[in-house]
Formats: structure tokens, sequence, C-alpha cells
């Protein structure tokens, strides 16, 4: 699913984060693609500010010296829409062929999403039998405002590169920390510096997608108002004691917790909703990637909180990674799930 697609086969995914860019090419084909090239570079404030690019000279400066020291052997590029520029929901309407499916969505799309149509970029994807009827399907519809697409493009462009496809984060995400062969329901956590994406998978479809704005950034300012200490402080102790309560105290957990709590009543809502549409279907695993995934007993806290089993996000789990570099890919995968998932897409 993407809402701008072309052709081409050979490229490589581009990852615009809040911080940084991610670029991942592979090589092969089918499931299980071999590992060619990757690299990341910092995005200062002075570049980005609040998920914006506001220095674009400087950022094709970076794009190149990026695409330079990966290695990057292709001017075709998937890049990646922030969740929160997407408006996604699913709706349930009647069975009918293809190509009628296709017709219908097209014309009722405006009734769904909150931007005319004449102003907005739309995609969706079948997910398969709605849970609401048996004469029903199940679709999942995507919109973004065509101005927000236009500027990325015109960004990555005058980078020397040419877009073949742009796919929200969350998509992508869905593609490389789920096994393929997975079937069970599973929940992916990303906790990203602004905001956080919530993806239910069922039967490898995504079948609930939410971004809910709280991120690392929210954690790390509440540590320091309550802690008392600037932001370089305060990301330190975030990130050495998490929410370990019998490390200084417990302070850096009492200072954090409040943000924690707000991000895990956010995942029960996720998982109701999807509950209340499914009920037959069981939670298997809540998956957690993000920069504020490594924080010490995150993943032991959602897993008392859901009784449910919680593991860290492998961003290479579906990428043949040569031996010699295991390691190396391993200590970065959660700040690469995105860009991973945008390089395993289909050139269709």
């Amino acid at each position: 699913m993407a809402l701008l697609s072309g052709g081409q086969s050979d490229f490589f995914g581009l990852d615009i984060g809040t911080i940084g860019l991610r670029a991942v090419q592979l090589r092969g084909t089918g499931q299980l693609k071999s590992l060619a090239h990757y690299g990341e570079v910092a995005l200062d404030p002075v570049v980005a500010s609040g998920g914006s690019i506001t220095d674009k000279h400087r950022f094709s400066q970076l794009l190149t010296e990026l695409v330079k020291k990966a290695g990057i052997s292709t001017k075709n590029v998937a890049v990646n829409i922030p969740s929160q520029r997407v408006f996604t929901t699913i709706i349930d309407i009647p069975k009918m062929d293809p190509a009628e499916l296709e017709k219908t969505i097209r014309y009722q799309a405006d009734s769904f999403i909150p931007m005319p149509l004449n102003k907005s970029k739309i995609d969706w994807q079948l997910i398969g039998d709605s849970p609401t009827g048996a004469d029903k399907s199940e679709v999942l519809l995507s919109s973004v405002a065509n101005d927000f697409v236009e500027a990325r493009l015109e960004l990555v462009e005058a980078g020397g590169l040419n877009v073949i496809a742009m796919e929200a984060d969350n998509m992508a995400l869905a593609r490389s920390v789920v096994a393929p062969e997975s079937l069970s329901p599973q929940l992916i956590l990303d906790i990203g510096s602004i905001t956080s994406d919530l993806v239910i998978v069922k039967d490898s479809m995504p079948n609930l997608v939410r971004s809910v704005p709280i991120g690392s950034q929210n954690i790390v300012r509440l540590a320091s108002q309550l802690l008392g200490v600037d932001m370089v402080q305060a990301q330190q102790f975030v990130y050495k004691f998490g929410l370990s309560r019998d490390k200084l105290e417990g302070k850096v957990y009492n200072a954090i917790i409040g943000v924690i709590d707000s991000l895990m009543v956010e995942i029960e809502k996720s998982i109701k909703f999807f509950a209340g549409r499914h009920p037959g279907a069981k939670l298997d695993r809540i998956i957690v990637t993000g920069g504020a995934s490594t924080l010490p007993e995150l993943p032991l806290y959602i897993a008392n909180k859901f009784a449910v089993n919680v593991e860290i996000g492998n961003a290479w789990r579906n990428v043949s990674v040569p031996d010699t570099a295991q390691n190396e890919v391993l200590a970065v995968s959660s700040h690469f799930a995105v860009a991973v998932g945008l390089a395993e897409r289909t050139s269709s």
C-alpha cells in the first residue's frame, strides 16, 4: 500500500526522521532479501524542527552525504511519510469484484477522509472479510494532503533522486518487524521522537493503524522538569535508568511514569478497539521499536500491564545480513525499522 507508487525494481528505502536520515538498500527477490547498503546521518535542529525541514539546501547536502556514505548504488528511492501526516481509517463495504471495488472506494472516499479529494492523495488496501458481516469486505483507507506529498517530492528530488514510491511509516513498520508467516494478531509500538505509531497486524495485514502525540521527547522533557536537570542530562538519566524503581531512589521512574502511562492508555484503547471488531482474536504479542524501546524495564512494564509477551523489534528479522555485520546492524536496529520496511517493498 503506497500513497504514491511507480514500477522500478532497483531502489532503496529512505526514512526522513525527526532527528536523522536513514537509508537501506537490499538485494535479491522473494521474502528474504540480502542487505546491500545502509547508513544514517543526523539532522540537527537548524535543518529540521518539529518534524519539518527548515533548511532545504543543507538537507540536500546531508542527503547526498548519506547516499555516498552508505554506498547506495541507485537513484531510485522509496520515501516515508510521517504517520501523523496520514489519515487512516478502516471501512466496511459490500463485497464486489476488484474493478467495482476500486470504483466504489474512489466514489465514496470523500465521505470518509477529512480533506476534499482534490486536495488529497488516497490509497486503499483490502484486508479481507469484514468481521461485521459475511457479505462485506474490510478495507484500510489512507489519505495525505497533496501539498505535503508535493513538498516531500521536491525536497528529495532536489537531492538528485527519483522518487518511485511514498509510504506511511506505520505501513513500512508492519513489513519489517513482523515475520511474513505470522498469522496471530501482533501490536507494533514504535516510539519516535515526537509521536508513537501503533499498528495491529493480523494474518500479515494491518488491521489497525494509529499515531499518537507521545514520543521520547515528552519523556525526556518531563524528566528534565521534574528532576531539575538540563535536557542532555535528563536524556542520560532516562536511557540509563528507565523504569528501574531501585535506581536513584526511583526518581527517574517517578518522573517519567506519567508519560509512560499515557502511552499505555493509548495501547489499551487500540487493543479494545481491535477486540471489539474481532471478538475471537487474541493478541499474541507486542513488538516495541523506536529509540525509546531501549529504556530499561520498559518491555517488562508493558508485559505486566497487558499480560502479553513483549519483544524488542528487530528491523532486520526478514533480511539476510552477513555474519561479519550482525552485531553492527543489531546495535542500530531500533532506528532502522521504517527504512528497512521501505526497502522491502515489492516493486509494483
